[in-house]
């Protein structure tokens, strides 16, 4: 067990050492263009807090050793229903997020109902649940429905100051650090699910059945309902991370959160979380979002290089870590 903490707390150390290089290699070249000031690293959650509370729901699925394609499309779907919602049936804000969430929670109910008691691929029916929910947003609307939904806006333009980290920005007017609603969000949705899977009997049942099915099976606990339960789990999250996703654009697409699955994949393999289950930590999954956000906001900040470079950059650093994860894994064998 001390071994398997080491080898845990190592992996996790990598990253975080590799989001402290990046950012602080970041700081240096482009000193002259604000990379060092508060609110960019700020900007980082701001833009990636709905991206946080849907990796915090890919982690506790890859735990079981489990995996949900459809997360991005669900997304989509959430921010639809949003739009639509609000702009075309009249309905309230309040009404349309707590409906979110409800769809969060049947959709996930069925798709973990397969896995763990039909006992079908994860992949397979996550990528069913993905085609779903794509189609169900183009069902609603197939063009861009814009959010005016006064309360919606005012909730969007919420500005949480931070009393440190000012600067005066080239007109010569103070700028104060802020953070939005949705920060607060996906920060009380990390912390949460933090706990829950440090002091709670499912955060432990959680790792026993993606550690070994058949010895949690002799353990007494119920299988296929932590599967059931650990989707539900992710698609509320996921329903939680669409709102604060829309809370950002304000709008509804068919294409919006296209690859955000693989994103949330990225980030939780980038955090240490093993891809057969059994080994990760959301801490792990919060810096690879940061690492993942970094990248990004490295790539706009150069200005000459194509959006595109982001992507690579993150498959390579993908590939690495999960190769790594396999020399930790043949090393544990050897012992």
């Amino acid at each position: 067990m001390k071994k398997k903490m080491n080898s845990n707390t190592l992996l996790l150390l990598i990253t975080i050492v590799l989001f402290i290089f990046m950012y602080v290699v970041g700081c240096v070249i482009y000193s002259d263009k604000g990379f060092g000031h508060l609110q960019t690293f700020l900007n980082l959650l701001i833009n990636n807090a709905g991206l946080l509370c849907v990796a915090c729901g890919m982690t506790c699925i890859m735990l079981t050793g489990g995996i949900d394609i459809s997360v991005g499309s669900l997304i989509a779907l959430d921010c639809m229903i949003l739009a639509v919602g609000m702009e075309q049936w009249g309905m309230s804000a309040p009404v349309l997020c707590i409906l979110i969430l409800i769809i969060g929670i049947v959709f996930g109910m069925v798709q973990g109902f397969c896995v763990g008691y039909l006992k079908i691929q994860p992949f397979i029916v996550t990528m069913a649940g993905m085609f779903f929910g794509r189609g169900m947003t183009a069902v609603l609307s197939t063009d861009q429905v814009s959010i005016a939904n006064e309360w919606f806006v005012h909730l969007a333009n919420i500005k949480i100051e931070i009393p440190f980290g000012g600067y005066v920005n080239p007109k010569g007017i103070y700028q104060t650090p802020f953070i939005r609603v949705s920060v607060v969000v996906a920060l009380l949705v990390l912390v949460a699910i933090f706990l829950m899977l440090r002091y709670t009997k499912f955060g432990r049942s959680l790792y026993a059945v993606g550690g070994n099915e058949q010895s949690a099976v002799m353990m007494g606990l119920n299988v296929p309902m932590t599967k059931l339960k650990a989707y539900v789990l992710s698609s509320f999250l996921c329903s939680i991370g669409g709102i604060c996703f829309c809370l950002n654009t304000m709008s509804g697409n068919v294409q919006q959160a296209t690859g955000l699955e693989m994103d949330a994949i990225a980030s939780s393999v980038i955090g240490g979380t093993l891809l057969t289950g059994g080994v990760g930590n959301v801490i792990g999954s919060f810096f690879g979002v940061l690492i993942n956000g970094t990248i990004s906001t490295l790539v706009k900040t150069n200005g000459k290089l194509l959006s595109s470079w982001s992507s690579i950059a993150v498959a390579a650093l993908l590939c690495f870590f999960i190769v790594l994860q396999s020399v930790f894994a043949k090393i544990k064998e050897k012992k």
